[in-house]
Order: C-alpha cells, then sequence, then structure tokens
C-alpha cells in the first residue's frame, strides 16, 4: 500500500480540477502564493491556462478600475509580485517550443541567417498570441487539406479537426458538448481568432465563410496560396474588405493573376471615401500573369503601386516576367514619387530593363521626369538571378546613380565576371567621397575571381562609414584572397559571407596572419572551405580577438577532432558574446566524446555548438550536402 498523499497535494490537485473542468474560477485565484501558482501553471494544459490566464487578466482589469477597492490593492499588490515571481509568458514559451521545436528554431534565427534576406525576424514578446494564432493555422492547414478532397461536399466550419491537433492543447477530459463542439474547425476559429495576426490561406478557404470564421481576428498580414479563379478572388475581397483596417502585409504565392483581379483587390482595400490603401509590404512569388501586354502594366496593379500611401516594401520575386515589365514597374514608382524603401525584383530575367535608367539619364528632360527625388526614398534594392552580365552593369551604374539612399544591394547569382564588377567599382569609388549610408553588399555566385574581389575590398575599404555586411559566398576565389579578406576584417565589418569560395588551409593561415585585435566581427560563415585545422586556429583566433562575435558558421571544412581544443581553450580565456557555432559536415568518430567535450559552453542555459547528428556520423564525408 502506497503513501497517502498529503493535504497539500489533495488541495492542489483539487484546485487543478477546479481550473480544467470548472465552468465559473473564483477570485480567490487572483490571491494564491506566487510559488503555488507557478507550480498550477507548470501542470496545467493549454486550454486550462488559457481559461486561468484570462480569468486573472479580468479581474485584475476589473480590480483596478475600482469595482471593489479592497481587492484592488490586494490583487494590483500581488501582480506586482508575479511580475517577479510568475511569468505566464515563460509558460507559454516552454509549451510553443516543446509544440513546434522546429518553429521554435526558425523563428529565432540566429543573426548571420537573418542578415541573408531582405526580411528583419521580430522577436517574440507574446508567447500566448504566438501559440494560439499557430494553433489556429494548423487547424486552417488541416481542414484545407480536407476540403481540397474530391469527395468534400460540405461547409468548412463543419470540418473535423483532428485528434493530433485537440490532444496537444488538453481537449481530451475538457470537451462539454452541451455547449460547444471543440472538435470543429468553426470553434478554434471563433475562439482563438482573436490571437491571429499573421494567417497563411489555402485558395480553398477563400470563400465567403472564412469572414464569418475569422470574424474576431485582427490580421496584419495574409498570405494567400494558388488563387487563380473569379470565384476566390470574390471570397478573398469580401475578406480583405473586413480586414482593410489593420492589415499592413499582402502575400500571394501560386498565383494567376490579372488586371481584374488587381482591380477588385485594390477596391477592397481602399479606406471608405479615400481612394487609397494602408498596405506596406506588398509580395507576388512564384506567381504568373494571365494578361502579357508588353506596353503597360495591369490596370489594377498600376492602381494599386500609385495608391499607396504607406507602401514602403515591394516583392516580385520569380513571377515570370521579363524587362518590359521591369521597365514598368520602375516607370510607374518614379511617376507616383513613391516612398517604397525595399523593392525585390529577383529571379525575373530584367537585365535589358535596365538600359531605361541609362537613356533616362542622358535626356534632356531628367530633371523634368522628377527621377532622381522619386527614388530617394528606396534604402534596399534585391536584383538577384535576373542574368546581369558584365556588359549590362553601366546601365547598373547609371540606376544605382539615382538611388542616392541606397544601403543595401543583392545582385548575387549574376554572371557579372571580373570585368563586371571592377566596372561596378567605380560606383563605390564614387559613394566613398560623399557622406554615404551603403553597408550591405550581396554579391553571391557571381563567378568571380581573386583579383576581382580584392579590387572591390580595396574600394569598400574607402567608404567614408564602415561596411556593415559582405556577402561573396560561392566565387571561386582560391586561398590568395585570404590576406585581402584579413585586411579587410580590419574596416569595421560586421557580418561576413565567404561560404564555398575556394580558401583551404593556406587561405585561413594567411586570413589568420593579417587580422588584428578588437575586430568589429559579430558574425561570420565560413562554411565548405576545407580548411582543415586552420580553420579552428583562425576560429581561435576570432573568439580571442572579436568581443562583439555572436554566431559562426564553421560547417564542412575538414576539421580534425584535435582542431577543437583550440577552440575551446579560446573559449575558455574569451568572455565574448558567442551564441551559435555551427560545426554539421565536420564528422568525428566518436561523436560522444565531441558533445561531451563541448557541452560546457552554453549560452542561457543552451549549448552554442551545433554538431552533426549521430545517426549520421558514419555517413561518407562531404562537404557539399
Amino acid at each position: 500500500m502506497g503513501d497517502a498523499p498529503s493535504l497539500f497535494t489533495l488541495s492542489f490537485n483539487a484546485l487543478k480540477i477546479e481550473v480544467i473542468y470548472g465552468d465559473d474560477l473564483t477570485q480567490d485565484m487572483c490571491e494564491l502564493p506566487p510559488d503555488l501558482l507557478d507550480s498550477l501553471l507548470a501542470s496545467l494544459p493549454p486550454l486550462a491556462l488559457l481559461k486561468l490566464h484570462e480569468h486573472i487578466s479580468s479581474l485584475c482589469r476589473s480590480f483596478k478600475n475600482g469595482d471593489d477597492g479592497q481587492i484592488a490593492n490586494s490583487c494590483i499588490r500581488n501582480e506586482r509580485k508575479r511580475k517577479r515571481n510568475l511569468n505566464f509568458d515563460l509558460v507559454w514559451r516552454t509549451f510553443y517550443e516543446s509544440r513546434w521545436p522546429g518553429l521554435t528554431r526558425k523563428n529565432q534565427a540566429v543573426p548571420w541567417l537573418a542578415k541573408q534576406g531582405l526580411e528583419e525576424h521580430q522577436p517574440m514578446d507574446d508567447w500566448q498570441q504566438v501559440y494560439w494564432e499557430t494553433h489556429l493555422q494548423n487547424c486552417l492547414d488541416e481542414a484545407a487539406e480536407i476540403a481540397l478532397l474530391p469527395s468534400f461536399d460540405g461547409c468548412i466550419s463543419e470540418v473535423r479537426v483532428s485528434d493530433a491537433i485537440l490532444k496537444p492543447i488538453g481537449y481530451e477530459g475538457h470537451a462539454n458538448h452541451s455547449r460547444c463542439d471543440y472538435s470543429k474547425l468553426s470553434y478554434h476559429c471563433q475562439r482563438f481568432g482573436s490571437y491571429a495576426r499573421c494567417l497563411r490561406l489555402q485558395n480553398v478557404l477563400c470563400n465567403a465563410e472564412i469572414c464569418h470564421l475569422l470574424n474576431s481576428s485582427k490580421l496584419q498580414r495574409l498570405e494567400l496560396r494558388w488563387i487563380k479563379s473569379r470565384v476566390l478572388v470574390e471570397g478573398l475581397c469580401q475578406l480583405l474588405k473586413q480586414k482593410r483596417e489593420t492589415l499592413k502585409s499582402l502575400e500571394f504565392v501560386h498565383c494567376k493573376l490579372s488586371s481584374t483581379f488587381f482591380n477588385a483587390i485594390c477596391d477592397s482595400l481602399c479606406m471608405k471615401c479615400l481612394p487609397t490603401h494602408e498596405i506596406e509590404d506588398f509580395s507576388i512569388k512564384t506567381s504568373s500573369f494571365l494578361e502579357t501586354n508588353p506596353f503597360s502594366l495591369p490596370v489594377g496593379l498600376a492602381t494599386f503601386l500609385t495608391s499607396g500611401r504607406h507602401l514602403s516594401s515591394l516583392s516580385f520575386c520569380d513571377i515570370q516576367i521579363g524587362q518590359n515589365f521591369a521597365r514598368m514597374v520602375f516607370s510607374t514608382l518614379l511617376d507616383a514619387a513613391s516612398g517604397t524603401s525595399t523593392l525585390d525584383h529577383s529571379k525575373n530575367n530584367i537585365a535589358g530593363c535596365l538600359s531605361y535608367f541609362r537613356w533616362k539619364s542622358l535626356s534632356s528632360s531628367l530633371l523634368s521626369s522628377g527621377l532622381e527625388k522619386s527614388l530617394q526614398s528606396l534604402h534596399v534594392l534585391c536584383l538577384r538571378g535576373n542574368n546581369i552580365q558584365k556588359y549590362d552593369v553601366e546601365s547598373l551604374k547609371h540606376a544605382l546613380a539615382h538611388i542616392p539612399n541606397l544601403e543595401a544591394l543583392d545582385i548575387s547569382d549574376n554572371a557579372l565576371e571580373d570585368d563586371g564588377i571592377k566596372s561596378l567599382i567605380s560606383y563605390f569609388i564614387e559613394i566613398s567621397r560623399r557622406h554615404s549610408h551603403f553597408s550591405d553588399l550581396k554579391v553571391e555566385n557571381c563567378e568571380l575571381s581573386c583579383n576581382g574581389v580584392s579590387d572591390l575590398l580595396d574600394a569598400l575599404s574607402t567608404l567614408t562609414g564602415p561596411l556593415d555586411s559582405l556577402s561573396i559566398g560561392g566565387n571561386d576565389l582560391g586561398s590568395k584572397v585570404g590576406a585581402p579578406l584579413g585586411k579587410f576584417l580590419g574596416t569595421g565589418i560586421r557580418a561576413l559571407v565567404i561560404e564555398d569560395i575556394g580558401l583551404g588551409s593556406s587561405g585561413f593561415l594567411d586570413l589568420q596572419k593579417e587580422i588584428r585585435e578588437n575586430l568589429k566581427l559579430a558574425c561570420i560563415n565560413m562554411s565548405k572551405n576545407r580548411g582543415g585545422i586552420e580553420t579552428a586556429k583562425f576560429l581561435a583566433t576570432l573568439i580571442t580577438w572579436a568581443p562583439d562575435l555572436v554566431a559562426v558558421n564553421a560547417g564542412y571544412n575538414f576539421m580534425p577532432f584535435e582542431s577543437l581544443l583550440p577552440v575551446c581553450s579560446a573559449l575558455k580565456v574569451a568572455k565574448g558574446k558567442l551564441e551559435h557555432v555551427d560545426l554539421t559536415g565536420n564528422n568525428w568518430s566518436d561523436q560522444s566524446d565531441v558533445a561531451s567535450m563541448l557541452a560546457e559552453f552554453q549560452f542561457n542555459g543552451k549549448p552554442i555548438f551545433v554538431l552533426p547528428s549521430f545517426h549520421s556520423s558514419n555517413a561518407p564525408y562531404d562537404d557539399d550536402p
């Protein structure tokens, strides 16, 4: 016979049952000691935690409004204690990381990864909102899969949510079928819709029902997929009209677009009595246009671009258009004196459109065209993967000359070659003579050689403000680029991508010889360079001489086991900020020894080293996964 439960255990279990199954929670919940409330929170399923969270928040709001002065003082006093001893947000974060570990890693991307895209990674500050928003997204995705089946014939709201989604929130034993049906999509939309800020909707969900289902949501960002018919557009437009006061970001992926489509979208988004909309970020990706007039943009799209009062970010990525479309986009933005600060025109084969700037700059009507004024707001330009070649660079230079406040330029995946990059160098020499805010350059996979990059580094070193980020990965530069790179690190660069440039052991050795103390470097990707032990020696020096170093990718460098010793020694001595060191692809014979050696190095209680998976330790060694 086991020991009898203590009075505390019995009382605690009774309290837990009251929260989970009770219909009305008492105000005594607000008076619980913080340590007891902490334990209670950790033991509740998400549905019960939500109920308790909302109950206590409601009580404290009511008390603060003076409904009961004596209880108000007690509640506020205890609330202050809870801010020190109790954190609902911490429990919600634990729930989120446990249920979606993959999404947690994605949303908490290390800084050097965030540097590679045009989008900024915003920190999460309300894990309860994020938890239920993600839960609702799971419900919508599952419902879309069911509704797409040929056999489906019914209402989206009646779709049953699977046990795989219900169980993690504590559905089992918690349903009260006399009041509502927890297994229907409609319940989850009504109950958790108020937490939805950013959602992704498949085409089958774009119908009249969706407005009712998401009535309580305050959508700020909406991603639409596979919109290809008039019926779907009509359903979508109803939702846009409903959310136009809160909606700030709109993205279309895998859609077929037309002028009629854009007319409907623009009409739905424009505010009452005003021919303007409030969208700030607009994106079309991997989509196509039903109308391909070579002389004008679809009328609806042109209207949309010119009627945005706060349209700051535009992305037309991989949309199967050519240079005429791109030229018309530029022309429309110029004529509208647009305030757009970010323009992504990648993967569209628009090289020829840049000649527009060349002849425009030679035109006597340059000033009357308003060209210079119109592009002053542009800060970020992405022309990645557009078949821009060395003979297009002169036109590119003319375009850049009319973007005086440019801060970031991405021309990666274009065959510039050395002749092209040397032609572009004159642009950097010119802006070095004036106060420039240019800080981020990406020229990855541009068929550059060591000579071309060395000349580029010399030009970038003359900028009045030091370059913040440089990406030259994917160019076959060889070991001789090590010395110029080492000197360039002393200019104050903070993020550097030199992935797969062929450094080798001798390149890392030269790189190490040239660097000096007090570097500003915070993030570096030096993977796939076959540097061996010299990679580790260079990393150890960086740890010692770059106090702001946060993230390193040193994967796939043929690093032997003994190469970890200098790195560990440097970490024990240095008092830096290192959070993330990626060593994947450096397979060692005994991974357990490696893991135990590196386990002591942590940041905020989590290991800083990312190691190869144990199951892949016997896989063929290859630095090009």
